[in-house]
């Protein structure tokens, strides 16, 4: 049977500062399962390293007791994509069986019955009992492209397998040690180094709307407030710049001397 690894089509780079970003906001979403910041980065290297945009990896992998999981669908997919099919002749809560087959690997007819599970001592499992058809549909599912076809899973299992393994109650989850935490709260003078680069006050009215858009500030904001007043100093000092450059510009010798004072001689 076929042991070559499957290379998926390759999708853009994306860049790791990016990623981050990204694996913030997957697990801010609450969605997918994904609860962490640094387990999402890393199913999402580990889908670009597979040659998948980053992104899906909250939609293929689940974390179970800090392991990587593929879910069983994800793998049924892959299959199928990679030229495989499955041909389903039990599904029942008390029976799930199918044949696998692809053209480089052959073909095989597995089954999971929940005797088998009870002689794994699995049916007695919280998830076995409440939803026994999907926890032996998640076994055939594995155990028949790992018999035709294991390239396209790359050593991975279900969560539904892992979490038998583990012994773990519950939902897929992940976890480790960066829960997420609120960002720092926003102060005005977060924003002087800006206020400061910018040298002409049209550019500087258009920053203040553009930020005021950005951060969702209304005019009674209280950051928005000391922001606004920060670039009224601002387009003040421009004003006075813009002023001693053009009378430096116009100014003769004789008033320079008179505004410069008497200087003493060098001995």
């Amino acid at each position: 049977m076929n042991q070559e690894m499957i290379v998926q089509p390759s999708a853009p780079m994306i860049p790791y500062a990016d990623m981050e970003k990204m694996a913030t906001v997957i697990a801010q979403s609450g969605l997918f399962g994904v609860k962490n910041p640094t387990q999402a980065l890393a199913l999402m290297l580990l889908s670009q390293a597979e040659g998948l945009h980053p992104a899906t990896a909250a939609r293929d992998y689940h974390v179970i007791q800090g392991r990587p999981t593929l879910k069983a669908d994800t793998m049924l997919a892959r299959f199928q994509a990679a030229g495989g099919s499955v041909e389903w002749h039990d599904y029942t809560d008390k029976v799930v069986k199918a044949t696998f087959s692809h053209p480089r690997g052959g073909k095989v007819t597995v089954a999971w019955t929940l005797e088998t599970a009870k002689e794994a001592e699995l049916a007695g499992k919280d998830m076995w009992k409440k939803f026994p058809r999907a926890m032996l549909r998640a076994r055939v599912i594995s155990e028949g492209i790992r018999t035709v076809f294991p390239g396209v899973l790359a050593g991975m299992y279900t969560p539904e397998e892992v979490r038998d393994m583990q012994d773990v109650k519950g939902e897929a989850e992940t976890s480790g040690p960066n829960p997420i935490e609120p960002p720092p709260p926003i102060a005005p003078q977060d924003f002087d180094a800006e206020i400061e680069a910018i040298t002409n006050k049209q550019e500087l009215r258009k920053w203040l709307q553009e930020t005021m858009k950005d951060y969702g500030w209304n005019k009674d904001d209280p950051v928005y407030v000391s922001v606004k007043a920060a670039c009224a100093e601002r387009a003040a000092a421009i004003d006075d710049e813009l002023a001693r450059a053009k009378f430096a510009a116009t100014q003769t010798v004789d008033e320079f001397d008179a505004g410069l004072g008497p200087v003493p001689d060098v001995e």
